[in-house]
């Protein structure tokens, strides 16, 4: 025999006795087979014999199995809750769920200083109806910026320019705020303010303009 198969011999030697054995140490194996402790620890540093002993290892192991599951069995049927569990999990009957749950680091410093979640919600959302109520009305010529912007270069073009408002248009202006400062006064509407009116407070004028001289028309066809 060659010191090639000699060695793969004393080496498949080595396996077997290490899956029937497995208490045994590496000292002790060298005895067995009748070789160094040193020639064992080369052996270990091979990947290829890991490698081989692992592969012999699980065909002993599998083999084993139906054994190991009959036992498992008869402890269940016995009434072993541990050994049913078991079994029922090999088997795929049973399946355990896990459930992890992960705390950011905010959710970690709130329950440091046990502080509740809800607390902070409901002080943002406070804060958050203090700021809204305090929002200036909502301009509609906002909701077209590009429109907005193109008007107001205009209009500063026109000032760089020295080109005012022409006075016709002036003119046209003074006579419509005239002649709605009559009908106001007319049917006891106030006047806007002297500062100068939003859109939105200019409409609602205008709408309760409308309204009280509806009223006042009717009242005089009654």
């Amino acid at each position: 025999m060659s010191n090639i198969e000699l060695k793969k011999a004393n080496q498949m030697a080595a396996i077997d006795l290490m899956i029937h054995n497995p208490d045994l140490n590496k000292k002790q194996l060298a005895e067995q087979i009748n070789v160094s402790h040193r020639t064992i620890q080369s052996w270990f540093a091979d990947d290829r014999f890991v490698d081989m002993y692992y592969k012999k290892y699980m065909v002993s192991f599998n083999a084993k199995l139906p054994m190991v599951l009959n036992s498992m069995i008869r402890e269940a049927v016995e009434g072993n809750v541990q050994a049913g569990r078991l079994v029922l999990e090999h088997s795929g009957k049973l399946v355990k769920n896990i459930n992890v749950t992960v705390d950011s680091p905010f959710e970690k410093f709130l329950k440091a200083e046990q502080i509740d979640a809800e607390d902070i919600l409901d002080a943002e959302s406070e804060e958050v109806a203090e700021i809204i109520e305090t929002l200036p009305e909502r301009n509609p010529e906002n909701d077209k910026p590009k429109k907005r912007q193109i008007k107001e270069k205009k209009a500063v073009e026109r000032i760089k320019e020295g080109k005012p408002p022409s006075r016709q248009k002036k003119r046209e202006d003074r006579a419509n705020r005239y002649a709605l400062l009559q009908r106001a006064k007319k049917v006891g509407l106030e006047p806007l303010p002297s500062r100068r009116p939003t859109a939105s407070e200019k409409r609602k004028w205008l709408e309760k303009l409308a309204e009280l001289e509806a009223k006042q028309s009717h009242t005089h066809q009654a």
